[in-house]
């Protein structure tokens, strides 16, 4: 038997962070409770023709999605929290190539308890990871790309294939020159029977599903602190990035929580 003065001390995880309420009477809610509360771990009668899609972004107070190129860098606890809670009950997680870059992705569910409870609920262990890339211009070296547990669906224009680094990659190749999203997000539907999709941004990749009018709910985590920068000069980037829509998309405001001065807004998003 080991001597238990060597034995490593047990690791102690922080309790999870609850949101309140402020848009309707109640008690603060855990993350998990909260994801029942919206809906997301249920699914339409009959398959979809495209996924519901969830945009998921977080700004500071003054616009900014990112310091420093980074998103970690204005996150916080609760919602950190509700960005894992939200990938639990979803089919399939869509993220722009360049995001998946910069922020290193790993693999979508990393907690064994979180892929238990979605085989319970009869969801395969692991979302479809969902990457949208128009030159594949992938680092065969990021994490998500290398494991071996991991599904990735590589949406793009290109007739181009990446080359072999550990995970099964299959190919949504919609669009001659330019990618049709309307025409994947319905290819991911039909083909790999996703009826939710999370998506994690970047903000030129929500530009985008707003424009083509894909976009069914907003989640806003609004983080308390001010960045400054001028988003004109290409690095101050704000949840949405390029051109200005022709006329301004209208939001409904769905639920309003908060944890410890973060703001979270939840929105559905009308038509154009």
């Amino acid at each position: 038997m080991s001597n238990p003065a060597e034995r490593p001390p047990a690791v102690r995880r922080s309790p999870a962070p609850a949101l309140q309420p402020l848009t309707r009477a109640g008690a603060p809610q855990s993350v998990a409770r909260l994801v029942e509360f919206f809906g997301l771990w249920e699914r339409p009668a009959a398959p979809p023709a495209r996924p519901r899609l969830l945009l998921n972004m977080l700004a500071t107070a003054d616009g900014r999605a990112a310091v420093a190129g980074r998103s970690g860098a204005i996150s916080g606890p609760a919602d950190r929290a509700l960005f894992h809670a939200l990938r639990a009950p979803v089919d399939g997680v869509l993220v722009g190539a360049g995001t998946v870059r910069i922020e290193r992705y790993g693999r979508i569910i990393p907690d064994p308890a979180v892929r238990e409870l979605r085989r319970e609920r009869g969801l395969p262990e692991e979302p479809l990871a969902c990457i949208v890339s128009g030159r594949l211009a992938l680092d065969g070296e990021i994490p998500l790309l290398r494991e071996p547990s991991a599904r990735v669906a590589v949406l793009t224009a290109s007739a181009g294939s990446l080359p072999s680094s550990g995970a099964a990659v299959e190919y949504v190749r919609a669009g001659g020159g330019e990618l049709d999203l309307p025409a994947a997000l319905a290819e991911l539907a039909a083909r790999f029977s996703v009826q939710t999709l999370l998506c994690e941004g970047g903000p030129h990749l929500a530009r985008e599903l707003f424009a083509a009018g894909l976009v069914d709910e907003l989640f806003l985590s609004v983080s308390p602190l001010l960045a400054g920068g001028d988003p004109a000069g290409g690095e101050a980037l704000r949840i949405i990035a390029g051109a200005e829509f022709e006329q301004p998309l209208g939001l409904e405001l769905l639920d309003v929580l908060c944890s410890d001065s973060y703001l979270f807004l939840r929105y559905g998003v009308s038509a154009a």
